[in-house]
């Protein structure tokens, strides 16, 4: 590795480690960064994935006043979540050796576009969702059973979303925070903190899969040799990217993240189509 392409992945890393924080989709910077230096596909994608685990534990740790507040109102709805997580994360990072690539990326686009419109959606389906458990509430003169947890369906929603963040990554965040903010009542910034949550999970058990699948050989063609100096470089800038963007990330207010949000959405689309 050069000088320059360390001091790119350094760079790239670090504006993903910010993203993926405030947002989500910074694959879509270190992704294309890795193929522009010659890395294939599948190295590329494996790579980039150990790189930003310790960008994804910096947002952690930035935004654990929030993730506490998530827990205060029930600690299990936050690890039924990750246990969703993880175990979607597992299939997908196993799919990226069973599936043709191009079949999963086909659906790819179709996914994000409807995380953004229920994303815009979301202020309004909240509301909705809060006067009927309200009503409900009232009506049995106790808090109804699982108004907190969200129940199987959100599980079964995070649980592809894993799926698909194992596989590729690329703007889980978008979904997750659709998920969230249609399922749970939480302030924004709140359910920002648990999506860093959940797609640290899902990086971290891809990653496990992909080093272990590529320590025995057992990709066959897809064989996947994760790039340790890239990943390094990569590494390195989104540890510092994940402290930057919980400090920018905590400042905004909901209206603005989520116009964040949707515009990530949409450039992912357009990487992906195009």
């Amino acid at each position: 590795m050069g000088i320059g392409e360390v001091a790119a992945l350094l760079g790239a890393g670090m504006a993903a480690g910010t993203i993926n924080t405030v947002v989500g989709s910074g694959t879509l910077v270190t992704f294309p960064t890795l193929l522009a230096f010659g890395y294939s596909p599948v190295v590329a994608n494996v790579t980039n994935t150990v790189g930003l685990v310790p960008g994804s534990l910096s947002g952690i740790h930035g935004y654990r006043a929030e993730i506490a507040k998530f827990r205060a109102v029930g600690g299990r709805r936050l690890l039924r979540l990750v246990l969703a997580s993880l175990c979607g994360a597992t299939i997908g990072a196993l799919l990226l050796f069973l599936l043709p690539a191009k079949a999963f990326k086909a659906i790819v686009p179709v996914l994000i576009a409807l995380a953004l419109v229920l994303i815009v959606l979301q202020p309004r389906l909240s509301k909705r969702v809060a006067a009927r458990r309200a009503a409900r509430e009232e009506a049995d003169g106790a808090e109804a059973e699982g108004a907190h947890s969200g129940g199987w369906g959100v599980l079964l929603a995070v649980f592809g979303s894993g799926m698909y963040g194992g596989y590729f990554g690329a703007a889980q965040g978008v979904l997750l925070m659709a998920i969230l903010g249609l399922t749970y009542g939480d302030h924004l910034q709140v359910l920002n903190g648990v999506k860093n949550v959940l797609a640290c999970v899902v990086n971290a058990i891809a990653a496990v899969v992909f080093i272990i699948v590529g320590a025995l050989g057992l990709g066959g063609s897809q064989h996947p040799s994760v790039q340790w100096g890239a990943a390094l470089a990569i590494a390195a800038g989104a540890l510092v990217g994940g402290k930057i963007g919980a400090s920018v990330g905590r400042r905004l207010p909901p209206r603005v993240l989520r116009g964040l949000i949707i515009v990530v959405g949409l450039v992912a689309i357009a990487s992906l189509v195009l």
